[in-house]
């Protein structure tokens, strides 16, 4: 009653009064009061009830972190309200049809309070809201239809509740919900039907449930949904039918379960997948075409693994499309096969951060195209094949923090920052002068074995050439022979020289060549220093 008496006083003097009188007059202390823009603003205050001296015509009334204990008449004095925040106060409860006058009510946030059960009627009159935000209170149930009233309902915010039990038809009228926070409560099955009637549903909370295991046919009817997060709810394993009807999945958290493998089979079900986050699950290794079927992949996160010990080659040979790998915090992580992540012509950023990993090979990743890439936090081996890398670190510009890629062995290097050392310390002079010779060796070896080959093809193909010569070449070259004898029997005057018979050859374009001898006696050779003449080259 006296709430009345002084909601109608206030009216008066709002009438009567000045506007700046009005605005400084009836604002509560601790309170922000704009009259342009009709918003209050209560926070962290000592108030213990709904203030009723407020401009009635406000749109945003926002009271966080306070002591309000309860929702009272007040609240329906205000009319005009597109949005309440009575988050983070000591609500315990919801009385019924106490919204009733709110028909402009747009955003509703009761989150952080102690409120352990709503009804059928909690939100009667509220058809224009879209967003309902209950999470963190103490609610066990969601009972049928409880939701009914909010046809226009978008956003609707379970979380952090204690809710053990949905009842198939929980969700019944909500046709044009898109996003249902359910995480951190404690449901362990999900009724078939339960999301059916979310027809246009886009994203999907359930992570940190005690689920076990989904039942075939639980997201059926979901043609909309885009994400889906199950992360910490006990899974165990993922069957062909787990996924059924979320051909449209565009991202998916099954991370911080008991996945004894790679779900490789159920995944494949996801044609349109484009983030996968799989970390903290119990398998040791990503076999090859662990994400067989998933060509729109782009990201993949594979964190926080206790067992994880190895990827082996072409893991990610399926995934052309992948541009983002997380692969961090697997303490047992050690080995990555020599092309683990060949395939990927759109890498961009890498992160390999904090796992058990000694040394990287140049050959692992296109590092120099990559726009972002961090190894920090591995016990790594300095040593002159890591040179690459120090090179890298120091001269190419790249998204990391470069004095944190830290070296652990030998100990001489231990806690000094890669970049920093030189060649000379990482062993890379010897080492230089070993790979100049062996290039020296290779180069002289391949010379070699070229100019052999060229001897030997000219060999075989000799009168292949004398026959590409022509007959021009044979007569020059008979002229030149006979030039040379000519100064070899002026040499040694001794021997008697006799021009050879040689046959002529005439041919004219009609007829065979016919040899004509010419008219000169047979040479007699005579021998004064010689016992056998000197030959002359048979042509």
């Amino acid at each position: 009653m006296i709430q009345v008496r002084a909601f109608v006083i206030v009216v008066l003097i709002s009438v009567l009064a000045p506007p700046a009188i009005e605005a400084a007059a009836y604002c509560p202390s601790r309170c922000v009061c704009d009259d342009v823009k009709l918003h209050v603003t209560c926070g962290e205050g000592e108030l213990d009830v709904l203030p009723i001296a407020l401009n009635p015509a406000i749109e945003r009334l926002v009271i966080k972190f306070n002591r309000i204990k309860a929702i009272d008449s007040s609240i329906q004095f205000y009319t005009e309200l597109t949005m309440l925040d009575l988050s983070y106060n000591h609500l315990l409860g919801v009385p019924k049809s106490i919204f009733m006058y709110q028909k402009r009510l747009l955003q509703l946030h009761l989150n952080n309070n102690k409120i352990s059960s709503i009804g059928n009627k909690t939100f009667a009159g509220m058809g224009e809201l879209r967003v309902l935000n209950l999470r963190g209170n103490f609610i066990e149930e969601v009972t049928k239809s409880l939701f009914r009233a909010l046809p226009k309902l978008e956003e609707l915010n379970l979380g952090e509740n204690q809710i053990s039990t949905l009842h198939p038809d929980a969700f019944d009228g909500l046709a044009n919900l898109r996003i249902l926070h359910l995480d951190d409560n404690a449901i362990n099955v999900i009724p078939t039907p339960s999301f059916r009637p979310l027809r246009l549903l886009a994203e999907l909370y359930l992570g940190l449930n005690t689920l076990n295991q989904i039942q075939p046919g639980s997201f059926e009817g979901l043609q909309h949904l885009r994400r889906l997060d199950v992360r910490g709810s006990m899974l165990v394993n993922l069957t062909l039918d787990t996924f059924r009807g979320l051909e449209n999945l565009r991202s998916l958290d099954i991370s911080d379960n008991h996945l004894l493998k790679v779900p490789t089979v159920a995944l494949s079900m996801l044609g349109r997948l484009e983030e996968l986050s799989l970390g903290q699950n119990d398998f040791e290794i990503i076999p090859e075409g662990a994400f067989f079927g998933l060509s729109n992949l782009r990201k993949v996160s594979i964190s926080g693994a206790l067992n994880l010990q190895r990827i082996q080659s072409g893991a990610f040979a399926a995934n052309t499309n992948l541009d983002t790998v997380v692969i961090a915090s697997n303490r047992l992580l050690a080995e990555l096969d020599e092309g683990a992540f060949s395939g990927l012509p759109h890498i961009e950023n890498v992160i390999l951060r904090d796992n058990a990993i000694r040394t990287f090979r140049e050959e692992l990743l296109p590092w120099k195209q990559l726009r972002n890439f961090d190894v920090s936090g591995n016990p790594l081996v300095c040593n002159c094949h890591m040179r690459w890398m120090k090179d890298l670190l120091r001269e190419k510009p790249i998204e990391t923090e470069q004095n944190q890629v830290i070296c652990q062995y030998p100990e001489r290097f231990g806690g000094e920052a890669l970049r920093e050392i030189s060649s000379e310390l990482l062993g890379c002079h010897q080492h230089q002068s070993d790979k100049d010779r062996a290039v020296v060796g290779a180069v002289l070896v391949a010379s070699a074995a070229s100019v052999t080959t060229f001897i030997l093809v000219a060999y075989r193909l000799r009168h292949r050439l004398v026959d590409a010569l022509g007959p021009n070449w044979h007569n020059k070259r008979n002229s030149l022979k006979e030039e040379k004898d000519l100064e070899f029997a002026k040499a040694f005057p001794e021997i008697e020289y006799h021009q050879p018979n040689f046959n002529i050859y005439t041919c004219n374009y009609q007829q065979m060549c016919q040899a004509k001898p010419m008219q000169h006696p047979a040479p007699q050779f005579q021998h004064h220093i010689y016992e056998t003449p000197i030959p002359v080259s048979d042509l």
